[in-house]
């Protein structure tokens, strides 16, 4: 499982090094979950403010544990909550997978 969040730092150099320091304080905290695989901070070539925080996991399950731990809630949920509003987790596909197909569920 991938998880890919978005951040603005705002202007200026002095937020971008809030920011920087902020991300990096965060993925450590989630490299220090069981499940977590891999993970990157990276700064955006053509808009400098803009900030990615990526990680890989072993689940979905992993990931959502990890969010959930004491030590995360701490160190990354609050910059994690300042990430661009928008979907952020994704799961491999290989070339020939079968996609998942959407099914209503039936309500009462």
């Amino acid at each position: 499982m991938i998880v890919v969040n978005r951040f603005r730092a705002g202007d200026g150099p002095a937020a971008s090094d809030e920011l920087r320091r902020l991300l990096h304080d965060a993925l450590d905290a989630l490299r220090a979950r069981p499940g977590f695989v891999d993970g990157d901070v990276a700064r955006n070539l053509d808009e400098p403010d803009l900030w990615l925080l990526t990680t890989r996991w072993q689940d979905v399950g992993s990931y959502r544990r990890a969010l959930s731990s004491y030590d995360v809630k701490l160190a990354a949920v609050p910059t994690l909550s300042r990430a661009v509003d928008e979907p952020s987790a994704y799961g491999p596909v290989g070339r020939d997978d079968r996609l998942d197909e959407a099914i209503p569920r039936e309500t009462r």
